[in-house]
């Protein structure tokens, strides 16, 4: 069976659950959005929701999708850059517990956190603090971390560290590995324009954007910017929200229903449905039934607070997946 390795920022998830968006604009932080803050404005948004429903979880984008995998019994890895405190040993022992092989250096600065603000409407926008994460450099990988896998799964919150994606996608290209990127927040990809075109026309095989991520890179609506994709990559995927998702290769165009779901919190769906879309692709599905896969995990992760499933959610999501 194929192996998957991951790579992104190891980042600590603070869930938080808002009452209204009045909040977003106490910390001028836009709806929707992922803004990076320093080690004092995360303190500062932490403690100012303090009276807010909050949960914990190891997190990253990358780092959830590899869960994800791990969780349908792939085997996996990660890379990633924790501190060398609580929040990084709980990194740590969270991979383990989940059977994935931590592949993560340590630093002295704080381990990364990602405070999630969710909206009465199930929307989230990041308040994150990269810490010890934004450290991880090029020397700190080597060939030998790709030895043995099939699948090398990178999130686009790491494309602003363009030495390191470089030197990581031709390690995972000498090694014979498929290169998965998911394209990760809106504002990323607008920065980060022309280096995103280079990656994905050279290294990059299957492509994961969702609706605002692909206006942002082509200028297009979905089915557009699937076309566009489509020119840089072997696999293109758009996911379009309670719409489904787009999914083209070889000129032909799949159109992905949506699962019907109650919609609780949007964090970590896009990273459900990457790892929902590599499972399939790994079981030998075809591309329709791996847009499926990804739609069931993503419509069952939007069903709970925090990017992971509960274990009911789990047996809710494999029962669906044996029937495709």
């Amino acid at each position: 069976m194929a192996k998957v390795l991951g790579m992104g920022n190891a980042l600590v998830d603070i869930m938080t659950k808002l009452e209204s968006e009045k909040t977003l604009d106490l910390f001028s932080l836009p709806k929707g959005s992922m803004q990076l803050v320093d080690l004092k404005e995360s303190d500062k948004v932490n403690n100012g929701t303090e009276g807010f429903e909050k949960t914990i979880a190891s997190g990253g984008s990358a780092a959830n999708t590899i869960h994800g995998l791990a969780k349908l019994d792939i085997e996996t890895g990660f890379i990633g850059k924790v501190g060398d405190d609580e929040f990084g040993m709980f990194f740590q022992s969270d991979m383990e517990k989940s059977h994935i092989t931590p592949l993560l250096l340590t630093s002295t600065t704080a381990t990364g956190k990602a405070i999630a603000l969710v909206t009465p409407d199930s929307e989230r926008t990041f308040a994150t603090y990269l810490g010890a994460a934004i450290e991880l450099s090029p020397e700190d990988i080597n060939d030998k971390q790709f030895e043995g896998y099939d699948y090398f799964h990178i999130e686009g919150y790491l494309v602003q560290n363009h030495n390191l994606i470089k030197k990581a996608v031709e390690l995972a290209k000498e090694k014979g590995l498929t290169v998965t990127l998911d394209m990760a927040s809106y504002n990323v990809v607008e920065e980060n324009l022309e280096f995103l075109n280079e990656i994905l026309e050279k290294y990059v095989d299957i492509v994961f954007a969702n609706e605002e991520e692909a206006k942002a890179f082509t200028g297009k609506e979905p089915e557009d910017a699937l076309n566009a994709f489509s020119e840089l990559c072997d696999i293109s995927v758009v996911k379009i929200g309670k719409n489904g998702s787009l999914v083209k290769k070889n000129g032909q165009t799949y159109k992905i229903e949506p699962i019907k779901a109650n919609s609780i919190d949007t964090t970590g769906a896009g990273d459900s449905y990457a790892a929902g879309f590599i499972y399939g692709l790994i079981k030998g599905f075809t591309l329709d039934k791996c847009g499926a896969a990804g739609s069931i995990l993503a419509a069952k992760t939007i069903e709970v607070i925090g990017p992971k499933m509960d274990d009911n959610k789990w047996t809710e999501a494999k029962e669906m997946l044996e029937k495709l």
